[in-house]
């Protein structure tokens, strides 16, 4: 590709110019590299650059939730089993194989001869026993994944290649236990669970395909491959996630070469990144829903209450009204431009098996007017101003946690004032950098909520069940939205132990169901995966599902860990470079800041997945 020569040659091009006079006559390569390719030589090395909007909440496996914290405790450890790339289905983790007893009350995995720990000590069974006994004792080390060993009865490792789990009944996630296995002999000297964030002494030892090297809270995290990875090392030198609060300021870091990859793009932002060189743009069905949760009222397993929750909230007929009054179509229309579904069931379309929709009587569709008459006919009315009023007397006002990086939530927020300013009922848009402290305390109202959804369903289904509620108002829970409702207690219970397919997804999507009726959650969209990143940085790289899928929040590491650097000056033949190769011969000329004019440069390309 040939580029238009500036009308005043630029010293380093009169340097250029130089070289391809000698150098070409003595047979020598002049490689011209990239914006993105100097930043690698100056440190030695190919750097994968992500940008996220998101804090992590923990380094702990343990007491971590958030996705971004997840899906880097994806790229450390290693689960049991993992998801094929291609379709999800499960494959052998740190587990090469496993098989129930008869009466599918005793699991035995058979755990892998080759997976080693960073620090060079072999990862065992008896790692695995150990992490599972800890979350079985432990209720602090339960936070984060306790839902899946709850009913484990007993976990041994009779030897270092086999790890025995024997269950109080069975239990349908034993392919898809998602917990991160940590070393023993690392995590036996953590004396307090709930305290211990893992984010003092670095490296981090894992097993996985990447090595957490440093840490900074809401600056970065950056990861080294493991070099003694079983299924390989990643093909990048180092790997950092960048945290950004503004997501112009990301993308103009993508546009500058300062990062490698953005996620959560708006339509406006893929719109235009769609037209600039060297950056590609990935929009594919996602993984996550975007919903509306209301306070049902906070409170512990103790029974106690606690937060300021909007009484006027716990009325069945007042979650009803204001959601008959969301336009679904409009938001996916002018808020996500058509880059979305409606929604309505808590599982994304993506896992067909367990997709739900509501039908006939039982679909709130986008109906002001019977909003109006419901809000009516349970005794809240207007005042002369036109206020709708409470049961109180007084006007009925609520508040909504919006996460202030995320212009979906603000958009969204405009949209429910409007709607909602005409059934009488005030909104403030309360947005925030953290919405975590007064969401943990029931400091709220209604909130902006949204979770990504693994290929198995138990844990989205499990944190909205009683027994995730803290257990006194002082603790912290696994609960998304203190929701405890009985029939959907037993409905989680009666999938959890069955392993019919078809059984058990029918019995999820009743629980989907239950939820829809008791109006404590309202699904409003799928967004789909709006990513980008540069093709001058990034050769190749995976998507999950391969065939239209996302690259960010992955079940598995399958992105970061197949990334292809664009090839580097010693690389020949690809097809793909991150600079400029000009010439004859062995010997290698490098000239560095060269990369605005590129008099003749050949561009990289990844490959047309999306």
């Amino acid at each position: 590709m040939v580029t238009k020569v500036p009308p005043r040659p630029t010293p380093a091009r009169r340097a250029l110019r130089l070289l391809l006079a000698t150098g070409l006559a003595a047979g020598s390569l002049v490689v011209v590299p990239g914006p993105a390719q100097a930043e690698d030589e100056k440190s030695g090395g190919t750097t994968l650059t992500v940008a996220v909007s998101q804090s992590i909440d923990s380094l702990s496996p343990f007491l971590a939730q958030k996705l971004t914290s997840t899906s880097i405790h994806r790229l450390a450890y290693e689960y049991l089993t993992n998801y094929d790339p291609k379709d999800a289905h499960t494959i052998p983790g740190l587990a090469t194989s496993w098989k129930p007893s008869p009466d599918k009350l005793t699991w035995t995995y058979t755990i892998r001869k080759d997976s080693t720990w960073s620090d060079g000590r072999p990862a065992t069974a008896e790692d695995a026993a150990w992490t599972f006994n800890k979350m079985m004792t432990d209720p602090n080390a339960a936070t984060a994944n306790g839902s899946f060993t709850a009913n484990f009865a007993q976990v041994t490792a009779p030897d270092p290649e086999t790890l025995v789990i024997r269950l109080k009944k069975p239990q349908a996630t034993m392919t898809a236990l998602d917990v991160p296995i940590v070393p023993k002999h690392v995590w036996e000297k953590v004396t307090d669970f709930s305290k211990f964030n893992n984010d003092k002494e670095f490296p981090i030892v894992g097993n996985g395909p990447f090595v957490i090297t440093d840490f900074k809270v809401d600056q970065y995290i950056k990861l080294k491959p493991n070099k003694k990875f079983w299924r390989g090392a990643p093909k990048f030198d180092e790997l950092v996630f960048k945290y950004y609060k503004d997501g112009d300021a990301a993308v103009a870091a993508l546009q500058k070469g300062e990062v490698s990859f953005v996620p959560n793009l708006t339509p406006a932002q893929a719109a235009a990144l769609k037209t600039q060189k060297n950056i590609k743009v990935n929009d594919a069905p996602g993984r996550r829903f975007y919903a509306l949760a209301t306070n049902p009222g906070a409170k512990a397993r103790d029974g106690k209450t606690f937060g300021n929750g909007h009484k006027a909230l716990l009325d069945p007929e007042v979650r009803k009204a204001l959601f008959l009054a969301v336009d679904r179509a409009t938001l996916v229309d002018k808020v996500f431009q058509g880059h979305a579904v409606e929604g309505e069931g808590y599982i994304p379309p993506r896992f067909g098996s367990y997709f739900w929709k509501p039908e006939g009587a039982q679909k709130r569709a986008y109906d002001p007017a019977r909003a109006e008459q419901v809000l009516d006919a349970a005794g809240y009315r207007k005042n002369a101003a036109g206020k709708r009023l409470g049961k109180d007397g007084k006007p009925l006002d609520f508040r909504i946690l919006c996460h202030a990086t995320d212009p979906n939530d603000k958009a969204v927020g405009k949209y429910l004032q409007e709607w909602w300013g005409k059934l009488g009922i005030g909104l403030k848009v309360e947005c925030l950098d953290s919405v975590s402290d007064p969401w943990v305390k029931g400091d709220y109202d209604l909130a902006f909520d949204g979770w990504s959804v693994n290929p198995d369903p138990d844990y989205v289904l499990s944190i909205h069940t009683c027994g995730t509620l803290p257990a006194t108002p002082k603790d912290s829970g696994a609960t998304d939205n203190f929701i405890c409702d009985n029939e959907f207690d037993g409905l989680y219970a009666q999938q959890a132990v069955e392993y019919d397919a078809a059984k058990r997804a029918d019995l999820v999507k009743r629980m989907q169901s239950r939820l829809y009726d008791t109006g404590y959650m309202n699904v409003m969209a799928y967004p789909n995966a709006l990513e980008a990143y540069r093709t001058d940085r990034i050769r190749s790289i995976t998507t999950m599902p391969e065939a239209a899928g996302n690259l960010w929040g992955q079940d598995g590491y399958w992105s970061w860990w197949s990334a292809v650097p664009a090839a580097r000056a010693e690389d020949s033949g690809s097809g793909s470079s991150a600079g400029v190769a000009v010439g004859i011969g062995a010997a290698v000329v490098v000239v560095l800041g060269l990369g605005a004019f590129l008099g003749l440069r050949r561009r990289s390309t990844a490959d047309d997945r999306e």
